[in-house]
């Protein structure tokens, strides 16, 4: 452990001296583990000036991760705005297409530079690490086009060390669970639709207040799909905890719910494609 916070230590400082070296940066803010980690160092490499955060509100994005980034930003004294960035008015996005992340990336990312340049700030950056590289990733291509940067990536950075050190400098998530776009939650090629990522949101929402740490609900047509860490899966088939979530999860529209005897893990629904 003391050879890897070491190793952790070298990068944290490569990556301040990285960010003085942009003067100013927007971070594409989640309120995440990694934009979180991110936008904390940019402010200790540049200060409040010269750094603001912001956050795309749309319906793939739940509103306690929502809330949990504006009150990030007021804790901290950033600027921080939000960017109206509905994802499915992008023509064709609603169809899940297998470039879907591209799609909205780039949508993203062009209103961010806009915000950016609007208030004198000269970088855009975003928070994926060395962890992303391994999956499938169509939105690290739109980043690339628009010249977005990726500090983190540039550094080296993992997801175990981001989070080592984010326990470091006392961040609030440092073992806060791993989150993406509720779009993600979709099989490919199935419709994306307001009321399917809202009852996403909800059967997720219902986990995590039971206590479940790391989950996702994927949806197949009327089908959940739970994923959990495995060493949950007990917990979950214990019969109190399998009526509940199963009775709660037709309430909210499923026909059906199954558990995923793999467990949770990223990238389940990139299984299946050809890359």
């Amino acid at each position: 452990m003391i050879n890897t916070m070491i190793e952790a230590d070298r990068k944290y400082e490569e990556l301040i001296e990285y960010l003085k070296e942009l003067g100013s940066v927007a971070v594409a803010f989640s309120s995440g583990v990694d934009s979180t980690f991110l936008l904390y160092a940019a402010k200790e490499a540049l200060g409040v000036d010269k750094v603001m955060a912001i956050t795309a509100q749309s319906c793939s994005f739940p509103k306690r991760e929502l809330n949990e980034a504006v009150a990030y930003c007021k804790d901290s004294g950033i600027r921080h705005e939000i960017c109206q960035s509905e994802e499915l008015d992008i023509e064709g996005f609603r169809d899940n297409p297998v470039n879907r992340c591209y799609m909205c990336k780039h949508e993203l990312f062009e209103k961010i530079w806009d915000i950016a340049r609007a208030n004198g700030i000269e970088y855009v950056a975003e928070g994926s690490n060395m962890d992303d590289e391994g999956d499938y990733r169509p939105g690290l291509q739109a980043v690339k086009e628009l010249d977005v940067k990726s500090p983190l990536r540039a550094v080296g950075l993992y997801k175990a060390e981001i989070r080592e050190l984010s326990k470091k400098y006392g961040l609030p998530t440092w073992d806060k669970q791993s989150f993406a776009c509720l779009s993600s939650r979709f099989v490919y090629g199935e419709t994306i639709s307001e009321e399917k990522l809202n009852m996403v949101d909800k059967a997720e929402q219902l986990l995590l207040d039971m206590g479940f740490r790391q989950v996702r609900v994927r949806i197949h047509g009327n089908i959940a799909r739970i994923e959990v860490e495995p060493d949950e899966i007990t917990r979950i088939a214990e019969q109190k905890n399998r009526k509940k979530i199963a009775a709660t999860f037709k309430e909210y529209g499923f026909a059906y719910v199954t558990l995923d005897l793999m467990g949770y893990r990223t990238g389940s629904m990139n299984e299946v494609i050809d890359r």
